[in-house]
């Protein structure tokens, strides 16, 4: 019975987790689009009272504050690591859920360390693909996968698959492990 109650705890924070993520991902769009705004008072009135989030429980609530204020906070240092990543293109030329996505699963998974980097890449693949293009959940692997291996290379770790950095060609993203991906971004 202990057991099966630790799992169903283990259950709601991933699905806690989960929708603390999408609407930190909605957030963090509306930031990249005004820049101006201040991201603690955004998040107040996104959770507070006719807020969008205002029904959410207090740990979706809580993460949400973490992972918006944490990643806006933080939002240069991770361009800049983005910038090491894709040449060619820079953050600002992105698709704006694209760039909000690639933040927070930077922030998340490479900063912080909050979560495994699988756990960080593949909630962020599955919200490219619920709120980006059609080509969004590709790019978005790409460029974490990059990083990931980077840092792999870095920390003495081997792995089986190197690449070059992803570049965009004559309008399309490219890289050694995905085909080149459009950039109707």
């Amino acid at each position: 019975m202990l057991k099966k109650s630790s799992m169903l705890k283990k259950t709601r924070v991933v699905q806690n987790r989960h929708r603390a993520r999408e609407l930190a991902v909605q957030l963090l769009y509306s930031l990249g689009i005004r820049p101006d705004r201040n991201a603690r008072e955004c998040v107040d009135a996104f959770i507070s009272e006719g807020g969008f989030a205002f029904e959410e429980s207090a740990e979706i609530k809580e993460y949400l504050s973490f992972l918006v204020e944490g990643t806006w906070e933080k939002r240069f240092d991770i361009d800049n690591k983005m910038r090491m990543v894709v040449t060619g293109w820079r953050p600002e030329h992105m698709v704006a859920v694209d760039r909000a996505v690639l933040r927070l699963a930077i922030f998340e998974g490479f900063l912080t360390k909050e979560v495994p980097l699988a756990v960080a890449i593949s909630e962020a693949v599955e919200l490219a693909r619920a709120f980006g293009t059609e080509e969004s959940g590709k790019f978005v692997n790409g460029v974490l996968g990059k990083m990931a291996r980077d840092g792999e290379k870095t920390s003495g770790k081997t792995s089986e698959k190197t690449s070059g950095n992803i570049s965009i060609e004559d309008g399309k993203y490219a890289t050694d492990a995905t085909a080149a991906i459009s950039t109707d971004r």
